[in-house]
């Protein structure tokens, strides 16, 4: 099943960012959730990304497809019904009623089917190119002696 989120139409739009070469980080964490640099845009609309002290300027481009970025969710049909019949209290009921409730989440438990449901969270409509090599920035240049 697939869902649309939000219901009022209005879908985050995100850009993918093309980079050349390798990012190397200097401690062996993993990248993911990881602050990488600052994304601005010069007064012409182009992108100028800022890793560290080094500047890359690249160029915006529409996508001739956009992307959906989607969110994998899996659920179980019968989940609600299992817990609901476990919450009665067992030790008040007899032996036979005991047996039948037993019997009867066991046979809802082969019953619920996993369920697997995506998200649309975004779409890419356009992609950031940053294909020339990264310029240093410097500060503070010494003047000449």
């Amino acid at each position: 099943m697939l869902k649309m989120l939000p219901s009022n139409g209005a879908l985050k739009e995100w850009a993918i960012i093309e980079l050349q070469g390798d990012l190397k980080v200097r401690s062996n964490e993993d990248v993911h959730n990881q602050y990488i640099g600052d994304l601005h845009y010069n007064k012409y609309g182009q992108p100028i990304l800022i890793i560290g002290h080094h500047i890359l300027q690249g160029r915006e481009q529409k996508l001739d497809k956009p992307f959906a970025v989607l969110e994998k969710s899996i659920t179980n049909d019968g989940q609600h019904l299992l817990t609901q019949s476990q919450d009665i209290n067992v030790s008040a009921l007899n032996d036979t009623v005991e047996r039948t409730l037993l019997d009867n989440t066991v046979a809802l438990e082969n019953k619920s089917k996993q369920r697997t449901e995506y998200t649309v969270r975004a779409v890419c409509t356009k992609k950031l190119i940053f294909k020339s090599r990264p310029k240093p920035i410097i500060a503070n240049v010494a003047k000449s002696v």
